[in-house]
This record gives C-alpha cells, sequence and structure tokens, in this order.
C-alpha cells in the first residue's frame, strides 16, 4: 500500500495544488519520505575518486547539516576564480558524503533520494557506484538506490559538485547542496514520483467537478491487479467525494489512471478564509 496526500483549494474557476506530503497514518506500509539533511561531511577543493566509496576514511571532513552553501562563507576577493561576473566567491570543487544504514526489515522497499538543488555538475554516487550526472543546477532530480543497498549495514552516499568553471551564472548562483535532500521509502507498487495530478474542470458556489490523474508504477516481480482509492476531505477531516479504480498492471508497467470527483457546495478558497480541501490517494 502506498499513500499520496494532496492539499487543494477551490479558488475561483480554478484548482490549485499547494503541497504533497506523506501520508503517516494510512495502514502499515505508507510512502515515508524521510528529511535526509543532518550529518553529512564536507570538503572543499580535495578532489579525490576514492571519496565516492563506501571504506573511505572521511574523518578529517567537516560536519555539516544541510542545506549548505561554501560560497557564501568564503570571502569576496579578486582572486577567487569566481570573477566578477560570479560575485568573486570562491567555486571550486567540493564533496558531500552521508552514511545511513536502511533496516533489514526494509528490504523489498524501493528507496530513492532526492535532490532539491545541487550547483552545479553533480555526480551522485551509492557505495561507489556513480547513479547519475546532473549538470547545471537549477533543478531537482532524484535517483534508485534499491540496486545498490545493504539492508542492515552501512551504506554511503556521495556527491561531487563541481562550480569550478567561473563565471556561469548571470546571479549569484551559490555552490554545493543549497536546497533540501529527502529519503523516500515506498512499496514496489506505488503512485509514481509526481504522479498526481489535479486539475478543476469546473467550479462554482454549488458544485465543484475535479479531475484526476495518477500514474501508478509497477516495480514489483509479478503482475498484479491493483485498487486506487481516491478520497477528498475537508478541513474537518471529512469525506466530501471519493472514488475506485481497479487496473491490471504487468511487471515494469506505469499506468495512468482518469477520474472526476464531485464536491457539492464547495468552500471556495480567499484571503480571509484559506481553506484547504485534502486529496487522499491510496494504490494496494
Amino acid at each position: 500500500m502506498t499513500t499520496d496526500k494532496i492539499y487543494l483549494t477551490m479558488v475561483g474557476l480554478c484548482c490549485m495544488l499547494l503541497a504533497a506530503c506523506s501520508s503517516p497514518n494510512a495502514g502499515t506500509s505508507p510512502r515515508v519520505k524521510e528529511d535526509f539533511d543532518a550529518g553529512w561531511r564536507f570538503v572543499l577543493n580535495e578532489d579525490r575518486p576514492e571519496s565516492s566509496s563506501l571504506d573511505y576514511d572521511d574523518g578529517h571532513w567537516r560536519v555539516l547539516n544541510l542545506p549548505h552553501d561554501w560560497a557564501i562563507e568564503g570571502d569576496f576577493s579578486q582572486d577567487n576564480p569566481s570573477g566578477i561576473g560570479g560575485g568573486a566567491l570562491p567555486g571550486g570543487i567540493g564533496w558531500y558524503r552521508k552514511s545511513f544504514i536502511p533496516a533489514k526489515s526494509d528490504a523489498g522497499k524501493k528507496f530513492r533520494i532526492e535532490f532539491d538543488g545541487v550547483y552545479m555538475n553533480s555526480e551522485v554516487y551509492i557505495n561507489g557506484q556513480l547513479l547519475g550526472k546532473r549538470p547545471y543546477g537549477y533543478i531537482s532530480f532524484g535517483y534508485d538506490l534499491t540496486p545498490y543497498l545493504k539492508f542492515g549495514e552501512k551504506n554511503v552516499v556521495a556527491v561531487r559538485v563541481d562550480n569550478a568553471e567561473q563565471p556561469n551564472s548571470r546571479w549569484y548562483s551559490g555552490c554545493g547542496i543549497y536546497r533540501n535532500v529527502w529519503l523516500v521509502k515506498t512499496n514496489p507498487i506505488h503512485v509514481a514520483t509526481w504522479g498526481t495530478f489535479v486539475s478543476t474542470q469546473a467550479v462554482d458556489a454549488n458544485k465543484a467537478t475535479l479531475k484526476l490523474e495518477t500514474t501508478v508504477a509497477n516495480e514489483s516481480n509479478e503482475s498484479t491487479e491493483v485498487m486506487l482509492l481516491s478520497h477528498l476531505l475537508d478541513a474537518t477531516g471529512k469525506e466530501v467525494a471519493n472514488s475506485t479504480n481497479s487496473i491490471n498492471l504487468g511487471i515494469g508497467e506505469e499506468i495512468n489512471i482518469s477520474d472526476v470527483l464531485e464536491v457539492r457546495s464547495p468552500i471556495l478558497w480567499n484571503i480571509d478564509q484559506p481553506y484547504l480541501y485534502t486529496l487522499v490517494e491510496v494504490s494496494k
């Protein structure tokens, strides 16, 4: 089972997606999104390929919490490689490492690491295995950790950040993992990352019609029948609309499910009354 919760406002003729989060009370195995910001180690301009390996000795590296920007920690200087166009603050190449131990009971789950922003040219490793490279730095991204994890043992995520070539931005860009990092855990059958989209077909004081587009993914080793349950709750937690869809998912398949929910006498959002509805989607 996996659960996705989305908060909605009904404003005039549109429905706005405000935020998404995991639900801690949606059964025994919901989507879990863990804050992964604390306890990283960092070093600047000590660029060694072995820094990505599981057993590399990073004991002399600095310990810090994310988000982190090494440029703003430095001094303005004409000698810094940033140059005038880059703000005359230090660029360079930085490495980050973080160790963690996934529980043995989570073997069989899917683990994904998500970065909200890294500037720039990042390379991400798990236990020495390169997961991917992300050029530039103004977009979020993530990688599947599952094939390389050691459950019940130490694992190390390492990130190389290369902002040495300066200047490369019209504005101050900063350097490093400058936004949050998340560790996301799901069942093999789950609502895909960014897999829920809600739009309003029509809305007035009498009725709101919401169109739901949900992508469900099967990353298990067998085909299966999946039920997608959608529940719309008002601000008090009372259910005001729901739907159920059943689909057959093949191995490795993703299917988009379209549905419509209707809300009678919706409470419309305004500045004086910023009312929120919550959409909870459960696949099982």
